[in-house]
């Protein structure tokens, strides 16, 4: 006869002890933002629905400045510690294992969301970033800072770029403050902007709500990717179309305020992730999505 006192705490001890395994196993979601000095010194932030990468100084002087990558996740839990670590032991994040991949090409394009000087009727980035700051990383918020840093005909100019990205969002904020030979650079005429992949994108806008932006297909999915700004600050809308790789923009140009900063937004939406089911909805989540932006 089995003595069921002996074996049932055993039993409910083994259970439990699965149960709680798997919720300490079950990923959380939280907005997440870090340094990666292992994969070329990137900076990368996420939230539950969205992720970027900026390119730093390990990849100063080659093809990449200061524009800004979307990885392309759906799944709301953190992934950009996991595709780092995989990708290191061949499992590449440019393929898609379940979670989403980075297929979006930037180069010496502006990304979604990449900034530059507008001078002398072109878009003049500030190269890779040259520094880098956590202020938040918590569930709810990342903020952080990256600095860049360039010559351009002889003068040093510095962006100091604060973003911030909360849960939730499809677009992360952007305050960005700029120097000329070290003082700040009031009236500068500065442009953010979103690739349309040599021309692959179509692109489009809204002049009277503040937005550019682009709908293209990768394969079976589409995405939108987009830049905001207040319209009052909207100097021009501006379409580059050029036979270069990666010189073909839709781009806001604007001038910095008296302080030498601009505030914008910038981001995505993939159909794969369920955000949204085609470009109609990335127009109307742009034309409904109207967070103020700070003023003074």
């Amino acid at each position: 006869m089995i003595k069921l006192p002996i074996l049932v705490p055993a039993l409910a001890l083994t259970l439990t002890s699965l149960v709680f395994s798997a919720a300490a196993e079950e990923p959380k979601i939280s907005t997440f933002c870090r340094y990666v000095p292992e994969r070329a010194d990137d900076f990368a932030w996420e939230n539950d629905r969205v992720a970027f990468r900026a390119y730093g100084p390990a990849l100063r002087g080659g093809a990449e400045n200061s524009g800004i990558d979307c990885w392309l996740k759906r799944v709301s839990y953190p992934i950009i510690d996991r595709w780092y670590a995989q990708d290191a032991k061949g499992r590449s994040y440019h393929e898609d294992h379940g979670e989403g991949l980075d297929c979006y090409h930037v180069g010496s394009s502006a990304g979604v969301g990449g900034t530059g000087l507008w001078l002398k009727g072109k878009r003049e980035p500030l190269e890779t970033y040259v520094g880098h700051v956590i202020y938040e990383s918590t569930r709810e918020r990342s903020r952080f800072k990256l600095t860049y840093e360039c010559e351009i005909d002889g003068a040093i100019y510095k962006e100091e770029k604060t973003i911030t990205l909360e849960l939730g969002e499809q677009l992360f904020r952007a305050h960005s403050v700029f120097f000329r030979n070290g003082r700040i650079a009031a009236g500068l005429p500065v442009c953010v902007g979103v690739t349309t992949h040599d021309g692959r994108a179509a692109s489009f806008f809204n002049r009277n709500q503040g937005w550019i932006a682009c709908w293209e297909k990768f394969e079976d999915s589409g995405l939108g990717t987009a830049v905001r700004m207040a319209p009052g600050n909207v100097r021009e809308i501006r379409q580059v179309d050029s036979a270069q790789p990666d010189e073909s923009h839709i781009l806001i140009l604007a001038v910095t305020d008296e302080r030498g900063a601009i505030d914008y937004e910038a981001g995505f939406g993939w159909t794969k992730a369920g955000a949204l089911t085609g470009r109609s909805d990335w127009e109307a989540y742009l034309a409904t999505h109207r967070r103020p932006f700070p003023s003074g």
